[in-house]
């Protein structure tokens, strides 16, 4: 855990604050990648996940996170839009599910609304490389619109192309951005990223289903519905390293029933799209309802415990 203070809050676009966070005491904070994370400590149960806006570095100064205050929040972006300058916030060291890779030929970058967040990273460091890259940013309205001039002067620097789509200025038939061709005009060995609502990202993976699955990458940042394996009914968990046993209620998570008998387990979304809460099943066969883990993982016996479930009445973790 790190203990930093907000240094600066600032307003980026209507209901998105950029948060500015520097260690408490003074120190470097531990280095990130383009599309990493950090964890946000907001009180009892509640972290949440943002993505870093900044060029990648190895010791820098501070992080920078911009967070949007969604009205049907559970507590983490309101708690977010509560703090002020010098407030304390613990912070875990960054993590990276959403990758940059750096050697490709050209990237195609897609963000939609707040999806722009680790897509802005990117962009920085593809242009601190020399790298060829395009980006499309769709908002549902101008004024939510945020990082607009840091986008415009990168795309300038670096020669790249930066399309701003914004749907209630476009005609009625031309408000969903068309993605296919995106695709289908990118240079031969692009990679393509896309991080934003879950129907944008449905769409993008429609767009992107004849491209190498290697070249494909995207972050969701709220889970959709998975249609689950089995019946939610109660089952039990025993945890190998301790020998505990723990009863599932059909009500219950997992991650929840550990929590609550101080079990240590890493999480944050609590929502099956971080991936932080990531545990090996030794015996039994769990019930995926995350959208993060991919087909390797899930054969290779890997669960999110914040949502998956068992499809028989038990599962033994290693834990």
């Amino acid at each position: 855990m790190i203990a930093t203070v907000v240094r600066s809050r600032t307003d980026l676009a209507d209901g998105i604050c950029l948060l500015e966070l520097a260690a408490a005491d003074g120190a470097a904070l531990p280095g990130f990648g383009a599309g990493d994370h950090i964890d946000l400590e907001l009180g009892p149960n509640l972290v949440r996940s943002y993505s870093l806006c900044d060029t990648p570095t190895g010791a820098p100064s501070a992080y920078r996170v911009a967070i949007a205050l969604d009205p049907a929040s559970r507590g983490g972006s309101r708690r977010v839009h509560e703090l002020a300058e010098r407030d304390r916030v613990d912070i875990r060291a960054p993590v990276g599910h959403f990758p940059l890779v750096e050697e490709a030929a050209h990237t195609v970058l897609v963000a939609g609304g707040i999806g722009v967040t680790p897509i802005v990273s990117m962009a920085r460091r593809l242009t601190e490389l020399g790298a060829s890259w395009g980006l499309h940013y769709a908002v549902r309205t101008r004024s939510v619109a945020a990082f607009v001039p840091e986008l415009e002067h990168l795309a300038e620097t670096a020669g790249a192309h930066f399309a701003l789509h914004v749907d209630d200025e476009m005609p009625d038939d031309d408000r969903v951005l068309p993605l296919r061709p995106l695709v289908d005009g990118a240079p031969s060995g692009a990679h393509f990223y896309c991080c934003g609502p879950g129907p944008m990202l449905d769409a993008f993976l429609a767009a992107t289903a004849d491209v190498a699955p290697e070249r494909v990458h995207v972050e969701r940042f709220r889970a959709e519905p998975v249609e689950p394996d089995a019946e939610d009914g109660g089952f039990e968990v025993e945890l190998a390293r301790s020998g505990s046993t723990f009863e599932i209620g059909p009500e219950d998570t997992v991650l929840d029933v550990l929590l609550d008998n101080d079990v240590d387990v890493d999480f944050s979304c609590m929502e099956g799209i971080c991936g932080s809460c990531r545990v090996q099943v030794l015996d039994g066969a769990p019930d995926h309802r995350d959208t993060t883990l991919n087909a390797t993982e899930r054969e290779a016996g890997v669960m999110l415990v914040c949502c998956s479930r068992a499809k028989g009445r038990r599962l033994v973790l290693d834990l």
